[in-house]
């Protein structure tokens, strides 16, 4: 099985390779280099970490689920990192990761698939990152998100629906 795999970008410049030993691990490398961690937790949102004898206080200020953002204070300074797994960075290469930064009024595939699921209806009300569709593709199922606030106008396909790179999916009102 492939090891987890993450990018970590701090305070917007420094980005980091990520690799644990497994799923939730504690263990791994960081830019080709091991590293392990033993923790601590004081109370919820903060912890004592040890990383080659030496000591960090950290707390958890904040954490944005949708963005992949977390911002930290390790002994007093605080740092923002925003995490990037595969997906984030296939969705970079599709060229499909600026969708938040403009007025978005449809969803399109992102690749040629099939479509396995149509988790919402015309007329709902979504939120950004909600899930839209999910599409099977390269034997993998993709869930396609909301890449804005609105409400579903017009639902293009059906479940079981083949579908093109670039075909219309969604549109927004």
């Amino acid at each position: 099985m492939k090891k987890p795999t993450y990018t970590v970008t701090v305070n917007n410049k420094q980005a980091h390779r990520i690799e644990l030993d497994h799923a939730g691990a504690f263990a791994g490398k960081i830019d080709g280099k091991t590293f392990s961690l033993d923790s601590n937790s004081s109370e919820p949102g903060h912890f004592h970490v040890l990383r080659n004898a030496v000591s960090y206080a950290v707390e958890v200020l904040h954490t944005d689920a949708v963005t992949k953002t977390v911002t930290l204070k390790v002994n007093g300074n605080t740092y923002e990192a925003v995490l990037k797994d595969k997906y984030d960075e296939l969705l970079h290469a599709l060229g499909m990761d600026g969708l938040a930064s403009r007025k978005v009024n449809e969803l399109k595939a992102p690749m040629p698939g099939l479509v396995l699921e149509v988790v919402v209806a015309e007329g709902a009300a979504v939120k950004k990152g909600d899930a839209l569709i999910i599409l099977e593709a390269m034997k993998m199922e993709n869930i396609l998100k909301s890449p804005t606030d609105g409400q579903i106008k017009k639902i293009s396909v059906k479940k079981g629906v083949a579908v093109e790179k670039n075909q219309l999916l969604i549109e927004f009102v």
